[in-house]
């Protein structure tokens, strides 16, 4: 599947290549998803984005045309998203809450975790699932996903 990540922080590339292992072709972004920057998903499936991208009715217009029809994004809520529009255009969404540990030593591990999980997201979809218990679409479908992918 080929994917788009915006924000991406430097620190983040390495954990997503990790997890990713060469399944997808993903494009990282160190800029903010805006009506501006939603143009460099042009010809990609699946945007990642972060709690700062803002994804109101006229940028989830604008993923749709680029052809997104997926969004994962790395947060606890998704306030930050028009649920109603991704919807309308066809586009499915999925949240990966991001919340280190209080202790240093495990953050490595939870940003691992949010970056499998992540990537998880796209191998579901790419096989025409669900995203289960990640999903939040508009329908809040919240779809039990039997067959674990590795």
């Amino acid at each position: 599947m080929k994917a788009i990540a915006y924000n991406i922080k430097p620190f983040e590339k390495e954990f997503l290549a990790i997890a990713n292992r060469k399944k997808h072709e993903i494009t990282l972004i160190s800029n903010n998803l805006n009506p501006d920057t939603a143009i460099f998903a042009q010809g990609k499936t699946a945007a990642i984005i972060s709690v700062n991208d803002e994804v109101p009715a006229d940028v989830m217009e604008k993923l749709a045309a680029a052809g997104i029809k997926y969004i994962v994004t790395r947060s606890s809520g998704t306030d930050h998203i028009d649920k109603e529009a991704a919807a309308q255009f066809g586009i499915k969404l999925a949240n990966v809450p991001s919340s280190p540990p209080q202790h240093a030593a495990h953050i490595s591990e939870a940003l691992q975790e949010t970056a499998n999980q992540t990537i998880r997201c796209l191998d579901l979809w790419q096989l025409n699932k669900c995203a289960g218990k990640a999903c939040v679409c508009a329908k809040g479908c919240r779809g039990i996903v039997l067959d674990e992918v590795k």
